[in-house]
């Protein structure tokens, strides 16, 4: 019988799947997810592969998981950041440096882009997650329209054509760089959305 980790079985089964996900992690911070085997993740976490399959019957599920797993949490903590923050402006500033401290390894992973290696119904199931962190998005803009902070403007497009800006994007890890990379997005995201910026102080 395998041993059991944590103090009952329920902490048993999170912390395996806390191991699953943060070998998965790793293993696609250095490869592509398309010659990732469940051997691989299964060896990774130190883990025996049956316990592998007691969470996940492949390797599709798993990735599934993982990503579940983040867009949930991440989406907690957007929304932790944005409590108690009324303007527009600065909620939109918020969502964006939010996103520059996300490190999506299922997004900057090397080899082929997921969307060529999974199944219809798995790119189906990451769309409807990268949905949750949309529709935050898609309320700051709604209610910046409302307030008269953003003009009118279709609001779907709007939204996609702001990730696609955001998503991916390689922040600098020099504390400089960084800063000047993260202010020039919320700058050209806030021009983009036709916010109303203060004049910039002349030199």
């Amino acid at each position: 019988m395998p041993k059991i980790i944590g103090k009952s079985l329920h902490e048993h089964r999170q912390m395996t799947r806390h191991k699953l996900f943060t070998a998965l992690s790793t293993l696609m911070a250095e490869r592509g997810f398309d010659t990732i085997t469940l051997a691989d993740i299964a060896a990774a976490a130190d883990v025996g592969r049956t316990a592998v399959y007691n969470h996940f019957h492949d390797k599709e599920a798993l990735l599934l998981g993982f990503i579940t797993h983040e867009t949930e949490q991440y989406a907690h903590t957007l929304e932790r950041a944005l409590d108690g923050v009324s303007d527009p402006v600065e909620q939109l500033r918020t969502y964006i440096r939010q996103q520059a401290q996300l490190t999506r390894v299922f997004h900057l992973a090397p080899g082929p882009d997921l969307r060529t290696v999974l199944s219809r119904a798995t790119q189906q199931r990451l769309r409807e997650h990268a949905d949750i962190v949309e529709a935050i998005l898609r309320r700051i803009l709604a209610a910046g329209i409302e307030a008269g902070t953003f003009p009118p403007q279709d609001i779907d497009p709007t939204v996609h054509l702001v990730n696609a800006c955001l998503s991916g994007r390689l922040i600098p890890d020099e504390p400089v760089a960084r800063e000047r990379t993260i202010r020039a997005a919320e700058a050209f995201v806030l021009r983009a959305v036709g916010a109303r910026l203060p004049d910039p102080v002349p030199a």
